[in-house]
């Protein structure tokens, strides 16, 4: 007995003395707090985007039958392509006012069902694509301090159908539009004069299963280098999207199974550092969960199968990058990956069996794990507290500006269904509360004084920032962060990119005492527009992964 007990405490050993060593956050681990915002927000969120009016632009598909929430003054669109409802009196996009908790009806015009999109560079949200006859167009919704701004549309502008694509900002403020079900090609919006095509990228055919398609909803990251990560189905590529060129490809995930639509895991890109070192930054990329391979045949044949535990962790930039694999406590299908201020991510969300898709998951998982990037390998999640909600097919969850994370959705079914089904239509709206925001952590929490919200930086500059904490502090503990807010769909959140500003030098060089509770730190902002794409941020302190409020600024 006593040769055992000195066994377990000496392989013990190791990791207590690298948790010894690590940047401990105040918070306690394992917690966090769910709360309802609304019973009934009218529309099923399918697709959801923070905008930099605080905003949150939230839409479903249109022609499958009514909503739950009406135009206002008496209006209905009459479309005579849609496939159930010629007439429809009702909403199929909302805006969520988060200061008010309010809700207001949007007019969407032709069937977004499916689609994607991107906040650009001025603010606006510019969504691409859906099915039917929205499959080729373009809306665009301009952010506005009253409730005047709502969608514009733009008919047949889109080359080819855009059906499950993916979009990404670029460099220059355009998206690239890539793939969608049947489309094998990639294309750009603002058109240029003399460029408007589709590209070919073969990438997309070799990894298609024509039978179930595992590689719509594609996971694209733009690298630091310029070029675009693709992830599609169990394999990935460095894709000059200039040249047509693919620059690398990576080794196949280990074990072989899908992580896209249906199979639906879901990715980020960590959060970028050193962001002054040119090509010497370092990017990786985290896919976590999804269905295993043969599982969409399975669940039409009845045999639920359970979801992938796994994640694959791949340093992009490497000469020779390799898979290193880890065990998530929970299997999960369709779950949801948000990057919190801190740099940690969250992974809520999902299903424990079965696959994306109408009616074909099973066993909803209620338990979020937080997954911290900087910890040993098997020292990485956390178990958090469980939610009561059912978040299943077609479910979304952002990251708002306060540091909750904002959560909605659940639609299973062709129609909106309430009574009679496993898992009813959900049209709740509810925020999870990662500890950090635990209110004994209040004297701890940054307050930033400046810059005012809204502010204009440009790259490479430096950015002073003043800010409060009415407790003693370890400025060593001191960062600030970029957050991109994302376009998420499908357990996939385009765009999302977390930067950790640094000033070149140590770190406990870059905090100054400005009295007992005011200090103020000095950052270098991104280098450049392959780091950081024009547009909005949420800028963030964070002190010993506490993150203040953020505040909105604008790089360009």
């Amino acid at each position: 007995m006593a040769t055992n007990s000195t066994f377990i405490s000496a392989s013990l050993l190791p990791h207590l003395l690298i948790l010894l060593l690590l940047p401990l956050s105040l918070a306690a681990p394992g917690g966090g707090k769910w709360n309802l915002l609304l019973s009934n927000i009218g529309v099923s969120a399918m697709h959801m985007q923070l905008l930099n009016n605080d905003r949150v632009v939230i839409f479903d598909l249109t022609d499958f039958g009514p909503s739950n929430i009406s135009l206002p003054n008496n209006q209905c669109r009459n479309n005579p392509n849609d496939l159930t409802l010629k007439v429809d009196c009702t909403a199929h996009s909302v805006e969520y006012d988060v200061a008010s908790n309010s809700i207001r009806p949007l007019n969407v015009f032709t069937n977004v069902w499916c689609s994607s999109g991107a906040a650009m560079p001025d603010g606006s949200l510019l969504q691409t694509g859906g099915f039917n006859d929205g499959d080729r167009n373009v809306r665009v919704i301009k952010p506005c301090t009253d409730s005047s701004c709502d969608w514009q549309e733009f008919n047949n502008v889109l080359t080819q159908r855009r059906w499950y694509a993916t979009s990404h900002i670029l460099p220059d403020g355009r998206q690239i539009i890539i793939g969608g079900r049947g489309q094998f090609t990639y294309e750009f919006y603002p058109k240029r004069a003399g460029a408007d095509q589709a590209y070919n990228l073969p990438f997309l055919s070799q990894t298609n299963d024509p039978r179930i398609e595992n590689n719509l909803y594609p996971f694209v990251f733009l690298n630091v280098d310029g070029n675009l990560f693709i992830f599609a189905n169990n394999r990935a590529i460095l894709f000059d999207y200039v040249n047509g060129v693919v620059l690398k490809t990576y080794p196949t995930i280990p074990g072989g199974d899908p992580r896209n639509y249906p199979s639906s895991g879901s990715a980020v890109l960590l959060p970028l550092r050193d962001l002054q070192g040119g090509a010497n930054i370092t990017a990786e990329v985290l896919v976590c969960g999804g269905a295993p391979r043969g599982s969409f045949t399975s669940v039409n044949n009845g045999n639920f199968v359970g979801a992938l535990n796994t994640c694959g962790r791949i340093r992009i930039t490497d000469s020779n990058p390799q898979w290193v694999m880890e065990t998530m406590p929970l299997s999960r299908v369709m779950g949801d990956m948000v990057l919190l201020p801190n740099g940690n991510i969250l992974i809520v969300n999902g299903a424990a069996a079965g696959t994306a898709g109408w009616e074909l998951g099973r066993n909803p998982v209620l338990t979020p794990l937080i997954y911290r990037p900087n910890n040993p390998i098997g020292l990485r999640f956390e178990v958090q507290n469980s939610s009561v909600t059912p978040r299943m097919y077609h479910s979304t969850a952002i990251l708002l500006r306060d540091g909750r994370i904002l959560i909605s959705g659940s639609n299973p079914h062709a129609y909106y269904n309430f009574t009679g089904v496993q898992f009813p239509t959900d049209l709740t709206m509810e925020t999870y509360s990662p500890d950090y925001l635990d209110p004994r952590l209040a004297r701890v929490r940054p307050r930033i004084i400046s810059p005012a919200s809204q502010s204009q930086i440009g790259y490479g500059q430096q950015l002073t920032v003043n800010f409060t904490i009415e407790g003693r502090i370890d400025r060593d503990f001191i960062t600030v962060t970029m957050v991109a807010p994302p376009f998420t769909t499908h357990s996939f959140s385009m765009n999302q990119r977390v930067l950790v500003l640094n000033n070149g030098n140590d770190s406990s060089s870059i905090v100054k005492s400005l009295g007992r509770t005011n200090y103020q730190v000095r950052v270098v902002t991104p280098g450049s527009n392959i780091v950081a794409p024009p547009g909005y941020y949420i800028l963030f302190v964070v002190y010993r992964e506490v993150p203040s409020q953020g505040i909105w600024v604008q790089i360009k």
